[in-house]
């Protein structure tokens, strides 16, 4: 039985759409949530945190990382990132791509390629 990817990200994100284009491209079936639209469960962005960690997780780069009180950056890093990503889902890199147990974000061509054997 073979398990289905899935992106999650933002629709409109030029990182999630090269992901997408690259896994459209090796004919790489996969389910695509905007974060935007169904947000993350806790016990998922739980699970993301627990297999990547908040360094990896946190998009330090976006308008909404920009953005927040340093009080709720602070939190970030003080153990509140659940509750911060579930609140900011934005803040969360994309795209974040799920295959079974294993979680990787962010976009690479060859870590891609690596990951999918092709």
């Amino acid at each position: 039985m073979t398990i289905t990817p899935t992106i999650y990200g933002i629709a409109n994100c030029d990182t999630v759409r090269k992901a997408r284009k690259w896994l459209d491209a090796h004919q790489i079936a996969y389910d695509f949530v905007d974060v935007r639209e169904q947000l993350p469960s806790p016990s998922k962005v739980s699970l993301w945190l627990e297999k990547v960690g908040v360094e990896q997780l946190v998009n330090r780069r976006s308008t909404t990382w920009r953005n927040l009180a340093d009080s709720t950056r602070k939190a970030l890093e003080d153990g509140a990132a659940q509750q911060i990503l579930l609140d900011h889902p934005t803040l969360i890199k994309r795209p974040v791509l799920e295959l079974g147990s294993e979680v990787i974000v962010g976009f690479s061509a060859d870590r891609y390629q690596q990951h999918f054997n092709v």
